[in-house]
């Protein structure tokens, strides 16, 4: 079944379009806990699963992602879609994205209230903080495999050159790094500007 989806949506048929909605409905159903969390469930499901985009790829448009306003999995899904299927795409990639979202929070803001303090529903939600914050850091350490040890041609550091070069940009970013966290703190400067200034450091130095 997957592998004709993958061939469908690689086709950039109808039918594809229609597969594309359906993974990204089935991304949005089982994304509990964020647009963190999506992070994780979208490299198993378009990387892992249906081999859409490569790790190197995926985690590019992860920080783009971050970058840009919106929540992660709305922006990954529309950009993905655009890529694939134009503007068109986009639309109904991300429709398919937050459908089940939607769905879901009707369906709480009508019933939930009769319920939420049961304690078999307190009890789910105590389970589920821990497992969510697994996931998030899961996801967090895929990302720092892929900005660390995966270099622009996409292999891995496996040279001393190599080693000593990305060495010496991971120290620079570290400094630059702690040097944004304490102008983050210690000042009111909005962080956008501490965004676009990693983007200029980013081409500058990396």
């Amino acid at each position: 079944m997957i592998d004709f989806m993958i061939q469908q949506i690689q086709s950039q048929s109808a039918l594809g379009l229609l597969c594309l909605i359906g993974v990204f409905f089935y991304v949005g159903l089982i994304t509990i806990g964020g647009g963190q969390v999506a992070i994780t469930v979208m490299q198993q499901v378009l990387v892992d699963e249906f081999h859409l985009i490569d790790d190197a790829f995926f985690f590019n448009m992860v920080a783009i992602s971050e970058s840009t306003p919106g929540p992660i999995g709305i922006n990954i899904a529309t950009y993905i879609g655009t890529e694939l299927y134009g503007v068109f795409g986009g639309f109904f990639s991300t429709l398919g994205e937050v459908l089940p979202s939607l769905i879901c929070i009707i369906l709480i803001a009508k019933f939930f209230g009769s319920f939420a303090e049961k304690k078999g529903v307190k009890a789910a939600f105590s389970t589920l903080r821990p497992a969510v914050s697994g996931v998030i850091a899961v996801a967090a350490a895929k990302i720092i495999i892929i900005a660390l040890f995966v270099v622009r041609e996409g292999f891995l550091i496996s040279s001393p050159s190599s080693w000593n070069e990305n060495v010496q940009i991971y120290g620079i970013s570290a400094i630059f790094y702690c040097l944004c966290l304490m102008v983050l703190f210690k000042t009111k400067l909005h962080p956008v500007f501490l965004v676009l200034l990693g983007a200029v450091f980013g081409v500058i130095f990396c």
